[in-house]
């Protein structure tokens, strides 16, 4: 894709990856940047950062999950700044608990942003995108996207299900001249992250890493991108000795937490009764 005079919307830009690839899209010159988060503030100061390289910024302080003000908030973008000719999935919130103890409005949390608020986004641009017979959509999935975690069942299934989407798209939108990319970095150092307990042996690698990589993708027109050896150590473990994988898995898997489990809670609750 050739990235200088396009105009991109990036979901999730106040921080972490979305900020990192959007002041590396200005660093390669592209025209003007619309910068999607719920902060408004954050998003004030990215685009100061952003507007001193030279690029235009627009910021729109949104919530994906409440569909009716995205779908005005599209209309209006496109009515003031004329087509979008990439999109950039980034938004997503991560939650990391055993699967014994999680709770419902974390995981609620995390399919309403991770994939029906991308999912909605989506089919809002590409219709649009359609009518014009060009753009390109990069959807944010993750090594865990490839290879599921411990302790992040919830985060894991959202990824499986934006990487599933993304190659549903590609072949549906290829007719339209829209390319569908998936980038799927390894753990990232991002305050989203850093409150997570980390899986033993891994390493973080940088936001502007992963921009760096994605920019090199678009331009190798790659339909996934996997970023850092790690993501390509374990998906060829995944793919050629999967019993290795899960070995290491669960050795580098962070200790469970020393709370009951809601079955020991149960069986103290009901003595009487037989398991």
């Amino acid at each position: 894709m050739e990235i200088q005079g396009k105009v991109a919307l990036i979901t999730g830009a106040s921080r972490g990856i979305g900020r990192a690839i959007a002041l590396e899209l200005a660093q390669q010159g592209i025209k003007r940047l619309i910068l999607v988060a719920r902060d408004r503030q954050k998003l004030v100061e990215v685009a100061n950062e952003i507007e001193a390289i030279g690029t235009e910024t627009a910021i729109v302080p949104l919530d994906l999950t409440q569909t009716i003000e995205v779908n005005i908030a599209v209309a209006q973008l496109w009515r003031n700044y004329g087509q979008i000719h990439l999109l950039v999935n980034c938004a997503g919130v991560a939650y990391q608990s055993s699967f014994l103890q999680f709770k419902m409005p974390q995981v609620q949390e995390e399919i309403s942003v991770n994939l029906l608020g991308m999912y909605n986004l989506t089919s809002l641009i590409a219709r649009r995108m359609a009518s014009q017979k060009q753009g390109t959509i990069v959807n944010v999935s993750s090594l865990m996207g490839k290879v599921a975690a411990p302790t992040m069942a919830t985060y894991s299934a959202t990824k499986f299900a934006i990487l599933g989407f993304t190659q549903a798209l590609r072949q549906e939108l290829a007719d339209y001249n829209i390319r569908v990319i998936a980038l799927l970095p390894s753990l990232t150092d991002t305050d989203m992250v850093r409150d997570l307990k980390l899986f033993r042996w891994v390493i973080p690698m940088t936001p502007q890493q992963v921009a760096k990589a994605l920019v090199t993708g678009m331009q190798n027109d790659s339909p996934e991108i996997l970023v850092g050896w790690q993501s390509h150590l374990a998906v060829w473990c995944q793919r050629f000795v999967p019993w290795l994988l899960e070995l290491i898995l669960r050795i580098a898997t962070p200790p469970a937490s020393t709370k009951q489990q809601p079955s020991q809670k149960l069986k103290k609750l009901m003595p009487k009764l037989n398991f």
